[in-house]
């Protein structure tokens, strides 16, 4: 008698998601926090300039209003004055809770692969009531595959072309939103493999992509 072999169900995947101006808007915070350390610091800073270019690391910023030798200490009290200038402002992006719900509810794992310091990053997440399986902070653009590797990933989504590079050498599949910075075409020229007008399409996205993770719908 021949013997019927059952193959084991394919595990549900985990999903990467970047944090600024993917599942949050922290324009408004970020503002008023660079608004603050400018103050403090009697240096000027075009804070109105400085959240149209979220995404790199915090130094990377820095290096346009400090000196070399200022930066590691004015990052230090940037971040501790985030916690009360930038969190309370900071506002959701629309479909960011669904998109974290869409990968949970198809048995995945949802994680934030972000460059902003972790604990920060942290406080966003509890702030605004999201529940990622993880939150992982301080890792830019290729770096971000670190973490990627780490936890399996076989999905990043960012708005970013760090992002996308990142997804790359994690070789994960580059999902892109145009709700930062970077242009659709800048994405698609960087590599993305699908970019989205926003997280709003996602879960329509992620369900066609891996139908067979999804619970069957009544």
């Amino acid at each position: 008698m021949a013997s019927t072999s059952i193959s084991a169900p394919t595990p549900a995947p985990t999903v990467g998601f970047d944090l600024d101006m993917t599942l949050i808007d922290s324009r408004p915070g970020i503002r008023a926090c660079w608004v603050e350390l400018s103050e403090r610091t009697g240096t000027y800073v075009d804070a109105d300039l400085v959240v149209t270019r979220l995404g790199p690391p915090l130094a990377e910023e820095m290096a346009y209003w400090f000196a070399a030798e200022e930066i590691p200490a004015v990052s230090d009290l940037y971040r501790e004055l985030y916690p009360s200038y930038a969190i309370d402002g900071t506002l959701a992006m629309p479909g960011a809770r669904e998109a974290i719900e869409a990968v949970q509810a198809a048995g995945g794992r949802a994680i934030v692969v972000t460059a902003k310091w972790e604990p920060n990053a942290r406080l966003h997440m509890k702030h605004l009531g999201m529940a990622p399986d993880a939150v992982i902070g301080n890792l830019w653009a290729e770096q971000k595959a670190e973490a990627l590797r780490e936890h399996g990933a076989s999905v990043y989504v960012g708005d970013h072309v760090g992002d996308v590079r990142g997804a790359r050498v994690a070789e994960a599949f580059s999902v892109a939103v145009t709700t930062g910075p970077c242009s659709a075409a800048e994405l698609g020229e960087a590599g993305a493999d699908v970019v989205l007008a926003d997280l709003t399409e996602f879960p329509g996205w992620f369900s066609d992509y891996r139908p067979d993770y999804l619970p069957a719908r009544a």
